[in-house]
């Protein structure tokens, strides 16, 4: 049962894909919108659990702290951070929020362009805390020359090769991650010439 406006429109079948929603900008806020449209493609993958804890008088307070990444293996991926008392429902709340958060990948060429893209469209970098994560296009079967974390990352995102470089702290994984995540939202938020305007000079 959709609560927001978007939801309704969406069981009602105005919209046909998840790039509408995303052509207007508009923020996706509950999980089953992402279900109706990538439902059957979307894998998911925990990155990592870890236990955070808070000082309390009596003691630590120990929490997880869950990362997931999910994706479709073509043009959208997510990522998710969740922190509970219970390693499950950490998980849980990470998938849903990962969900959330699932953003549209764009996909270009190395050089010619034939058959699909199949890389980033130019060299995006993303970052967060101290990490810098610099994502590089690659020739066509390079596959993904990356640490682990990008890696499922960049899988979920359906980018076949790319090369990528790292700076800071990429022991922290939830930062990595994000910062990773940031370079593959920035794919589309970035105006490559092929999208130039004809200047008409008057």
């Amino acid at each position: 049962i959709p609560v927001t406006k978007l939801g309704r429109l969406v069981k009602d079948m105005k919209i046909k894909s998840l790039e509408e929603i995303y052509l207007f900008s508009l923020p996706i806020k509950e999980s089953e919108i992402i279900d109706f449209f990538l439902g059957a493609s979307l894998k998911d993958e925990v990155l990592k659990i870890m236990p955070v804890q808070k000082q309390t008088r009596a003691g630590q307070r120990t929490r997880f702290k869950a990362f997931v990444a999910i994706g479709d293996y073509n043009g959208h991926v997510g990522l998710g951070v969740k922190c509970s008392k219970e390693v499950a429902t950490a998980i849980r709340g990470a998938i849903i929020l990962a969900k959330l958060s699932i953003v549209p990948v764009r996909r270009g060429y190395w050089g010619n362009k034939i058959g699909k893209p199949h890389t980033v469209p130019c060299k995006v970098t993303g970052r967060c805390g101290s990490v810098l994560v610099r994502l590089i296009p690659a020739p066509r079967g390079t596959g993904i020359v990356s640490a682990p974390v990008p890696k499922k990352l960049l899988m979920m995102a359906g980018i076949d090769d790319c090369y990528t470089s790292a700076r800071g702290c990429t022991a922290t994984l939830g930062n990595f991650a994000k910062a990773t995540f940031d370079a593959i939202s920035k794919t589309y938020s970035y105006l490559t010439p092929d999208l130039w305007k004809e200047t008409v000079f008057t």
